[in-house]
């Protein structure tokens, strides 16, 4: 799994990528349902809960979030929050 991290004064993106079966072609929007399940190639149990709770919490802070195809195989999942220079970066680092 590779994590990597950018920022804008406006934003921050973060991209998670892997190297398992990835995402099926047509299903990149699909993997956010509610319960939706990628059975091909996978391994183990899940709820098919996961990438919809991510998206859930993501869109409520007013970011995006997108699932990816990459053509070296695998997934990669990017999501982008805005940065409100309004807020601390946590809260006990007190105003910017």
């Amino acid at each position: 799994m590779r994590v990597s991290v950018s920022a804008t004064e406006d934003a921050v993106e973060i991209a998670v990528a892997d190297t398992g079966p990835g995402v099926p072609a047509g299903a990149e929007e699909r993997v956010f349902e509610r319960f939706f399940r990628v059975e091909e190639g996978r391994s183990g149990e899940g709820s098919g809960l996961g990438l919809a709770i991510a998206r859930r919490v993501v869109e409520l802070h007013g970011g995006t979030i997108r699932a990816e195809r990459p053509e070296a195989g695998g997934a990669r999942f990017r999501f982008t929050l805005p940065v409100d220079a309004r807020r601390p970066a946590h809260p006990a680092a007190g105003p910017r």
